[in-house]
């Protein structure tokens, strides 16, 4: 892909490799949690050699998606705090889906959606990482009670948080342009003033 220089910085290198990390470590995460939930994933056990290697990767990799999370957070939670703009943003999301973009309210560095995407993972990771620690039986033994309700957190809140991923992947597929912010970490100025024009204005100062 040819790069322009005057494109604008939207992720540095660790930003980016936080970002990877995260998404990798859900994926593997999710393909293997999937095989316990419903005999009808087990096959993708094999993904991992087999059932008991699955089952042994799985919390780890829990621990390692929660580290990456909480480095994310901390690097973006100010910037994902709802304003005004943004709740009107989302009165009108219609017109952004009909594509009709131009006039909805201008944005910063994430719009609204990208904000609510934020806030649902922070929470269903919380809860995925606490009630995963509940059942790790190899290294800790509450309960039966508890146990069995934090299997049931576990199961909604990775439920959610598939859901929320694959809308979140196809708001970035859909809107072309975005995936490169990831890849390369710079955006072309066409793509930062017409989808987040309040922080274009602040990076160029017009």
């Amino acid at each position: 892909m040819i790069r322009d220089p005057k494109d604008l910085p939207r992720y540095n290198a660790a930003e980016r490799a936080n970002h990877w990390v995260t998404g990798i470590c859900f994926i593997l995460l999710a393909l293997s949690g999937l095989a316990f939930f419903h005999p009808a994933f087990y096959p993708l056990v094999q993904l991992f050699g087999g059932g008991a290697w699955a089952r042994i990767i799985h919390p780890y990799l829990g621990v390692i998606l929660g580290i990456a999370f909480v480095v994310m957070f901390f690097r973006f939670w100010q910037l994902n705090l709802i304003n005004d703009a943004d709740r009107e943003w989302l009165t009108r999301v219609g017109e952004m889906i009909e594509g009709n973009d131009h006039n909805m309210p201008e944005q910063g560095k994430y719009n609204a959606g990208q904000k609510m995407v934020f806030w649902s993972m922070a929470v269903c990771v919380s809860a995925l990482v606490i009630s995963g620690l509940l059942m790790w039986r190899a290294y800790f033994n509450f309960p039966v009670g508890i146990v069995r309700l934090a299997a049931v957190v576990h199961a909604a809140a990775a439920t959610i948080m598939i859901l929320v991923a694959i809308v979140h992947v196809y708001a970035a597929i859909w809107t072309k342009g975005t995936i490169r912010a990831m890849w390369y970490g710079t955006v072309t100025r066409a793509w930062a003033k017409q989808h987040h024009r309040a922080w274009y204005r602040q990076m160029t100062g017009k």
